[in-house]
């Protein structure tokens, strides 16, 4: 039986390969070969990445309102240090971008933006560094168009975490508390004023 099956076997390999058995078993063990070789290679690798993308698939710490900072302050939150939150302002509002890092982090395409307002430069779709800053003044409706829309994106995919605070110049108070007010300027009495009325009607008559 177990030979007819053997002829049966040698008949439909070359019947359909065109190979003798001989030469179709030693192909058949060269794939094979091959295939383990291959295997081989890649295999390792995967295992090599994986812990990274473990690392990477870890849950980001909540966001943390930080209330109204400066711009100087905001600076120390550009990516530069991994224990701070990666954070970005439009608009005066601060939002925390730290789950797209791969983006507004070191190395990122728009990692200048990180730290900033960034306002005019995301309107203008621009990357010079005058561009970065939260002054909007003389953009055309279409640019503040762009800056809406990416006010949007950031309001719908990213929390706020606080907002820009604004100074004001100290040359304005200062000028305000310097200028003479009108209850310390010195004014003649009615007495005074009517005895010089009185002495110069009296010089008229004389004359």
């Amino acid at each position: 039986m177990a030979l007819q099956l053997w002829e049966t076997l040698k008949e439909a390999i070359v019947a359909y390969t065109g190979l003798s058995p001989a030469t179709f078993f030693t192909l058949l063990a060269l794939l094979v070969a091959v295939y383990h070789i291959l295997s081989g290679f890649f295999g390792p690798s995967e295992t090599h990445h994986h812990p990274r993308n473990l690392e990477e698939m870890q849950p980001l710490p909540p966001p943390v309102q930080l209330g109204e900072v400066t711009e100087e302050e905001l600076k120390q939150y550009d990516g530069t240090d991994p224990k701070k939150p990666l954070l970005m302002a439009i608009k005066g509002q601060i939002y925390d971008v730290s789950q797209s890092r791969m983006f507004y982090g070191p190395g990122g395409p728009y990692a200048l933006f990180a730290g900033k307002d960034a306002s005019r430069a995301l309107a203008k779709m621009s990357f010079e560094d005058k561009d970065l800053t939260g002054d909007t003044t003389g953009l055309g409706p279409f640019e503040l168009e762009a800056l809406q829309d990416w006010e949007y994106k950031f309001m719908s995919k990213y929390v706020k975490v606080g907002t820009i605070k604004i100074t004001v110049p100290e040359t304005q108070g200062e000028s305000t508390s310097d200028s003479p007010k009108a209850e310390d300027v010195p004014s003649e009495s009615p007495a005074v004023k009517s005895e010089e009325t009185s002495s110069s009607t009296a010089d008229a008559k004389e004359e």
